[in-house]
Formats: C-alpha cells, sequence, structure tokens
C-alpha cells in the first residue's frame, strides 16, 4: 500500500513537472508579434518583433490551401525579418506565413508544439507597391508638344536567363501611366493616362513652363493599389522669348513707323513753331523805313 502511495505520488510529480516545463517554456518563447508584409517592386520582405534574446524564429510560408515550405536563412534565426523574394514563385498565388518562435539553433525543447504567429494575406501581383519611375523630357520643335520618356521600372525579379525583369515584363499590357501637368506659375492641374511609356502631350501653349509628375496605374487592381509612388517633379526649361516672338516682326514694324511719323510730326511742328516766333521778333525788310536817296 506504501508503495502504491509512493509510485502515485511520484507520477504526479512527474505531471506536475511537465506542466510546469511547458508553461515555463512558453513564456520564453513568446509569440511573435506585428507581422507585416513589406514589398515594393517586387522585393518581399515578411517582418515582426519583438527581437529574440534567448529563442528564436523560424519562417513557414505557403500558398494558401497547399503544403508549407522553409526558406533556409529563416529557420532558427534570431532576425525579425526573412526575404520571400525568391521563393513566392507564383506572383498572382495567395501566401500566407507562420511564424514560429522556438529554442535557439542546437538547443532541444519539450514542447510538442511551438507559439507561432500567422501573417496576413498577401499577393505579389496584386499588393506589392510601385516605386517612383524616372523620365526625361524633350521639347518639339514647335514649342507646343512635350514628349516624356518613362523608364520602366526594374524589379527584384530574374528570369531563367537570370536577366532582370521590368514591370513591364511582368505586368505586361496592364501598365499605364498617369501624368499629372501644369503651367509651372499656375496651380491648375490637368491628367493624362496612356499605355506606353513614351507620352506625347500636345497644344501646349508656346514657349511657356510645364511642371509633371509621373506615377504607373494598373486598373485591374484593388482602388487603394492602382497607384505607384509619384516621381520626382520635372519642369521644362522656361524660354527666354523676345518682343518679336511675342507680337510678331509686322506688328513691331508697324508699331516703329508709327513711333518715327508721330516723331517727325512733332519735330516738325517745334521747328514752324521757332520759326514763327523769330519773325516776330525781328521782323524783316518790309517791316524797316526806306532810305532817302
Amino acid at each position: 500500500m506504501e508503495s502504491y502511495r509512493e509510485t502515485r505520488l511520484q507520477m504526479l510529480v512527474f505531471v506536475f513537472g511537465v506542466f510546469f516545463m511547458s508553461v515555463c517554456a512558453s513564456e520564453t518563447f513568446p509569440k511573435a508579434q506585428n507581422v507585416t508584409w513589406n514589398s515594393i517592386n517586387f522585393k518581399t520582405m515578411l517582418t515582426w518583433s519583438p527581437k529574440p534574446k534567448d529563442y528564436s524564429y523560424t519562417v513557414e510560408f505557403y500558398v494558401i490551401g497547399q503544403s508549407r515550405e522553409r526558406s533556409p536563412h529563416c529557420i532558427r534565426s534570431t532576425e525579425t525579418d526573412c526575404d520571400l523574394t525568391t521563393n513566392l514563385k507564383d506572383l498572382k498565388a495567395s501566401y500566407k506565413a507562420d511564424i514560429l518562435s522556438e529554442p535557439l539553433l542546437g538547443v532541444t525543447s519539450d514542447l510538442i508544439e511551438h507559439p507561432s504567429t500567422t501573417s496576413e494575406r498577401f499577393s505579389p501581383y496584386t499588393d506589392t507597391v510601385i516605386g517612383r519611375p524616372e523620365f526625361k523630357l524633350e521639347v518639339g520643335s514647335d514649342k507646343r508638344k512635350i514628349t516624356l520618356h518613362v523608364t520602366d521600372i526594374p524589379t527584384a525579379l530574374y528570369n531563367e536567363k537570370n536577366e532582370r525583369l521590368s514591370i513591364r515584363d511582368v505586368f505586361k499590357d496592364e501598365l499605364q501611366y498617369k501624368v499629372i501637368y501644369r503651367k509651372a506659375k499656375s496651380t491648375g492641374k490637368k491628367e493624362k493616362i496612356c499605355k506606353s511609356s513614351t507620352i506625347e502631350l500636345t497644344d501646349l501653349d508656346r514657349d511657356v513652363s510645364y511642371c509633371f509628375n509621373v506615377q504607373v496605374y494598373l486598373p485591374l487592381r484593388s482602388t487603394d493599389k492602382q497607384l505607384g509612388e509619384m516621381s520626382h517633379i520635372q519642369c521644362s526649361p522656361e524660354e527666354n522669348t523676345s518682343i518679336f516672338d511675342e507680337y510678331g516682326a509686322g506688328v513691331i514694324s508697324g508699331a516703329i513707323l508709327i513711333i518715327i511719323l508721330a516723331l517727325s510730326a512733332i519735330i516738325t511742328t517745334i521747328v514752324m513753331c521757332l520759326r514763327r516766333r523769330k519773325r516776330v521778333k525781328n521782323p524783316g525788310k518790309e517791316g524797316r523805313p526806306l532810305n532817302h536817296l
């Protein structure tokens, strides 16, 4: 009877010991927090917090409804980010990720399931942020047309030949550009959307400086993710227009002729007035008495 009680006591001690160890283990392996997808131009990072001290993190990612995978660089790691750019091969698929809190590499644990946190849904094709494009301005010879040559933004993706892909390679015909432009000395704005990377703006005021912003426009995305980042502003040069460019040679020639004629009339009038005054002050022979012989 005594041995039975002793055996039962040992079992209770064992059960409480295991429970205590599991509670302690859970406390030393806190769950990841603030799990966020950060992706720009298809460079995709998964980030979270806090920074671990005596434990590590393992990332498992998966297409929703399919089997899980692990990135070799994100297993038992003490970092709080994981680069999944090359792992998310199906750009149009929807992914999730689990961040597991585990012991440090080489340390064992009695936990059967480690604490984990699941990310939000993420699809590279519809969720990556498109950065600001660069472009060059070309002013037409007639000074009424300006052409914008936009450079398609390079992405973090490569094809089978290890050639870097641009956003044009990824989005193809879905890629469009939105141009916002205005006169340099005005606040009124106009917009134009174009599918080409070469954008022509015609019927502009001649010899007037215009300022431009460009951003990627993806109409098939949700409204809040259709526009990429705004480019830096660029303005066309302001021409130093001469008076001949402003009014034309004919108008100016006519004005000069009128001025010359007006000056001639004024000068003639002044000369005639001076002569009259001189005659009054100094009368001629008809005003003098005759000399007697």
